[in-house]
């Protein structure tokens, strides 16, 4: 069947977000029509890619940026059990299609990956014993293992371990449950069970350069095919924007109210990946550390252990960085272009007070080789700068939303932004991003089609897709332990 000029679902971006949304509306409502359109030339190049993100589930095992200490001394961790939730919801509905064989082989995409904490100095190490007792108390965290010991996280971590002053104080927590997710990978496979279904179809090198509201309250797409230059022209009910840094302009474009006012600030990143394979070989798990004061939460130090396209991989990083543009394969005009009447304001206020991250940036962009191995030793000390290159990972736009008391506030983590109607929506921001997609487009559902979502048939199908629908897995020991141990188990993970 050919592509339709009036479809019932347009995608904008063949990543992560669209691929979940897609699949989701496909298996609740069989019958739709749906039209995915992506300016590269291939499925999941952006932030997707597993090269241009942190492939971690991100589950706020080890995430430090989740949990920050009060002025009073104790921890935060309401963000965290959101966020490993959220997770654990992911989880089941890969786990869905992975049992109903829409997904063939969930090795694929995701491996059991240990994920720890690590810090040094006695205020950290404190910080953390605090924090691993406040997870540890709720359901989503039991096990978490905490040890000082310097003979245990030898066992953990020998490289980290490995040429440590031994009077340097110490810490670390490991939840062994932690996972590696090979985004692209699970993109890809979410995407090619699309293109096998009825009235899907996939658009690469094809660009939506406007976005404009029918009388009829349909949305009127212009799209140009970037291999042939031809145009096209279609309209449609509904439009999700998960373009990554690109959402922005298109939101601007679609003249909506609730899109007015958003700026963005990009941020780029570098990993230093291993290439002797002795000490790739050494470590197995992903260990994260504290941000530098000022550094974005994209920015937390982390040695990585990843599974990319069936080999092994070692990652540190990433190391942040500026750049104008919103995508890696973007302009540098993407900046500058975006400034509008509407979002000035925000901007310049957002920018006034986050001065400190300015500084940071550019202080990371010059960086030479010798600081990079430097902030490496600070994890591995006894790194040698030759087994390790650096590679460009993903671009990251921030989002900037008015604010009331500032002006305009920078926000680092993900923002759905919907027509009153939800006949569109974007998707803005960053972390955690695609370990929550599942979550994520769940809210967008709610926002876009509150009716259907309220009929016995998508309710029913819900349950089935994601077990725990509806029901709150922090608070429920017994639930949480069935939909785990089951979605492991599907997954090949560990228990």
């Amino acid at each position: 069947m050919s592509p339709k000029s009036a479809p019932d679902i347009v995608l904008i971006g063949a990543g992560i977000m669209s691929a979940t949304l897609g699949v989701l509306l496909k298996e609740l409502q069989p019958e739709l029509t749906i039209e995915i359109f992506e300016r590269l030339d291939i499925i999941a190049g952006e932030s997707s890619d597993a090269w241009n993100n942190a492939g971690t589930g991100h589950s706020a095992f080890c995430e430090l940026n989740y949990t920050p200490e009060k002025a009073n001394g104790s921890i935060e961790i309401g963000k965290a059990i959101k966020i490993a939730e959220s997770f654990e919801v992911s989880k089941e509905f890969w786990s869905f299609l992975v049992q109903e064989g829409c997904i063939k082989s969930p090795e694929t995409f995701i491996q059991s990956v240990p994920h720890m904490s690590f810090v040094w100095g006695e205020n950290n190490v404190q910080y953390l014993k605090k924090r691993q007792q406040m997870l540890e108390s709720n359901n989503l965290f039991k096990g978490m293992e905490y040890s000082e010991d310097p003979a245990v996280l030898k066992q953990w971590i020998p490289l980290v371990m490995e040429g440590r002053d031994a009077s340097e104080k110490v810490a670390a927590t490991r939840m062994e449950v932690g996972t590696d997710i090979n985004f692209g990978a699970l993109t890809r496979a979410l995407i090619n069970y699309l293109q096998q279904q009825e009235g899907v179809h996939v658009h690469l090198k094809h660009e939506v350069r406007d976005i404009e509201r029918e009388e009829d309250g349909r949305w009127y797409l212009k799209v140009k095919n970037l291999e042939t230059g031809k145009k096209r022209k279609l309209h449609t009910r509904f439009v999700f924007i998960g373009a990554g840094g690109g959402s922005l302009p298109l939101l601007v474009k679609s003249d909506i109210p609730e899109g007015k006012g958003f700026g963005g600030f990009p941020v780029s990143g570098q990993w230093l990946v291993c290439k002797n394979p002795a000490v790739v070989e050494r470590h197995a798990a992903k260990v994260y550390g504290k941000a530098s004061v000022g550094a974005p939460p994209m920015s937390v130090p982390h040695l990585d252990t990843r599974m990319i396209d069936g080999q092994k991989a070692l990652l540190f990083g990433p190391y942040a960085g500026f750049s104008t543009k919103f995508l890696k394969n973007g302009s540098w005009l993407d900046l500058p272009r975006s400034i509008k009447f509407n979002n000035i304001r925000p901007m310049l206020a957002a920018g006034l007070d986050n001065l400190p991250l300015t500084k940071y940036l550019i202080d990371q962009v010059r960086q030479s080789p010798e600081e990079r191995l430097e902030a490496l030793q600070e994890f591995l000390p006894e790194a040698k700068i030759e087994d390790w290159e650096l590679e460009v990972a993903g671009q990251r736009v921030q989002v900037i939303k008015k604010d009331p008391e500032h002006g305009g506030i920078l926000e680092f983590g993900t923002e759905v932004v919907s027509a009153a109607d939800g006949s569109i929506a974007a998707l803005l921001g960053a972390s955690p991003g695609a370990s929550t997609a599942v979550s994520i487009m769940l809210e967008l559902l709610q926002r876009c089609f509150p009716k259907m979502l309220a009929t016995p048939a998508w309710q029913s199908k819900l349950r089935q897709m994601i077990p725990s629908y509806g029901q709150k897995l922090a608070d429920d020991s017994i639930l949480l332990e069935q939909v785990r141990t089951w979605s492991n188990a599907v997954l090949e993970l560990k228990k």
